[in-house]
């Protein structure tokens, strides 16, 4: 198949693209490279350079190439610079995706993947959260994922599109010879990497809030090696290629870990005793985000194999280690 991978110069797009390349499909990659990384991008694929808010650049990648499907990761990610800035995400997540399914819609191509995220429930009522979970989102970031996901229910029953919207919960780690791994710009919000830079360059590390309802007084994410990420997305294609639809599901383990735990597994196997300075609560976080997976175990038989914890660190530890944070 020939697959449109928008943000396909980021973390979790790049490696998509290797994925999809090494199962004999044929990749374009559309990256404005605002906060992508053209290094990144593998050869192999054909590589657009352009915005997704730019319809006459969209109107011609879809002219040129003939796609049966696209995989969606353009987008910006932090839930803190969401909150400063939400003309951001608006624009650049939900308004730029509206472009995007207009131009798709007009080329007849009616297979979606969206990376979504569990951003779109908000506080959770109960946990672990499955995908009949109320969604509230409590930043713009999550609220303009869930306008996505909204616009794609409206295409599948209007013009017949077809998608499997993902909902990540915490994408984390690194190709397992550390090639490959993750990188933000203009600034990291995730804790692993910047627990990390604490590590390996002798530095304290800011931790945010010491006051949530968990059992550390920390915040508990179920994190979600990148390689196992992509290999539901791989699931996700064959989902599309034998059913239409419009498909949800979470991608997670089913199992948190609080940002505590996090700093202590960094510390084990960097064998490096950094200091952790609590400061106060980061607006939009919530107290604990943890998947239900029993839908996409079922549904699309989705079995997370690298995905422990210290695997994840051990991978991202690899990755840092040859390069500077």
């Amino acid at each position: 198949m020939k697959i449109l991978v928008t943000g396909g110069a980021g973390y979790i797009g790049s490696f998509m693209t290797r994925r999809l390349l090494d199962g004999d499909h044929s990749v374009v990659v559309v990256d404005s490279l605002d906060r992508g990384h053209r290094d990144v991008i593998d050869g192999r694929a054909a590589f657009e350079e352009g915005n997704l808010l730019d319809n006459d650049f969209l109107k011609k990648v879809f002219e040129k190439y003939q796609f049966d499907g696209i995989i969606h990761f353009a987008g910006f990610i932090a839930m803190g610079e969401s909150m400063q800035r939400p003309d951001l995400y608006f624009s650049n997540n939900t308004f730029a995706t509206m472009n995007l399914l207009e131009e798709a819609r007009l080329a007849g191509v009616k297979k979606i993947i969206f990376s979504s995220t569990a951003g779109v429930y908000g506080t959770p009522s109960k946990v672990p959260i499955n995908e009949d979970h109320p969604k509230n989102p409590e930043n713009p970031y999550g609220e303009s994922k869930l306008m996505i996901e909204r616009m794609l229910a409206w295409y599948q029953r209007i013009h017949g599109v077809s998608f499997v919207a993902l909902r990540y919960f915490n994408a984390a780690g690194a190709s397992l010879d550390g090639r490959f791994g993750e990188r933000h710009t203009p600034e990291e919000s995730h804790i692993i990497p910047n627990v990390m830079k604490a590590a390996l360059s002798g530095s304290s590390f800011k931790l945010f809030g010491s006051d949530y309802d968990t059992p550390d007084g920390t915040c508990v994410r179920d994190y979600i090696h990148v390689l196992d990420l992509v290999e539901a997305h791989i699931l996700a294609l064959e989902r599309l290629i034998s059913k239409k639809g419009g498909f949800y599901y979470n991608v997670g383990t089913g199992k948190g870990f609080s940002n505590k735990e996090v700093a202590q597994m960094i510390k084990k196997v960097s064998n490096v005793d950094f200091s952790i300075d609590m400061v106060g609560r980061r607006p939009g976080d919530t107290d604990s985000l943890i998947a239900a997976t029993d839908k996409i175990r079922k549904e699309l038989g989705f079995e997370p194999k690298h995905s422990d914890l210290e695997t994840i660190v051990r991978s991202a530890l690899l990755f840092y280690k040859t390069r500077s944070l």
